[in-house]
């Protein structure tokens, strides 16, 4: 099942139309239906909108099989399964399978000229960790310049955006949002 008919699939079994989840996750119910009808590959912080309003966790929506124990991802998987967005940069979900996660790890790829300025706030801690390239990170009224190696750990309510200064840029973000807990407890 691809990724707009499973979020379809959550929010009918939900008994819950596109205009009330578009609503409750603050944007169009034209954006809501070209996600479930796979015409947009939205944003992680859309992801994690989406999965909020919806009672379950990202990798819920990005993957159908459930996996307990560890999961190895190889080098050419994350290489050959980037999924971009319409905000100009792509991202790979590592263990989307894994469902009892506490945190999400992503590896990011960003190119210079092609990340449409946008700012993201979400529900969670975040810890990114630059690879490659020369990036600006913005969070709050505080801007930051990532180097390899370099690495910043922030509340994710307080807004953030990225600039890539280099022609692209490589990182890994680790999201993990204490309240999707207390949601699978109660399920």
């Amino acid at each position: 099942m691809e990724l707009g008919s499973r979020i379809r699939h959550l929010r009918r079994s939900q008994h819950r139309t596109l205009q009330e989840i578009a609503d409750a996750c603050n944007f169009s119910k034209s954006l809501l239906s070209k996600i479930e009808n796979d015409r947009v590959s939205p944003p992680v912080a859309t992801l994690i909108k989406l999965a909020d309003v919806l009672g379950v966790k990202v990798s819920d929506l990005l993957e159908d099989n459930e996996h307990i124990g560890a999961v190895y991802t190889e080098k050419n998987e994350t290489v050959n399964k980037m999924i971009p967005t319409n905000k100009g940069y792509s991202f790979y979900m590592f263990a989307p399978e894994f469902k009892e996660k506490l945190m999400q790890p992503f590896l990011f790829k960003a190119k210079k000229g092609d990340i449409k300025r946008h700012t993201l706030s979400h529900h969670g801690h975040e810890f990114v960790y630059m690879l490659e390239g020369e990036m600006k990170y913005k969070v709050g009224k505080i801007e930051y310049t990532l180097k390899p190696g370099d690495s910043i750990y922030f509340d994710s309510l307080e807004e953030h955006t990225l600039i890539p200064m280099s022609d692209e840029v490589t990182y890994i973000a680790v999201i993990a949002d204490s309240s999707l807990k207390g949601k699978d407890e109660a399920r």
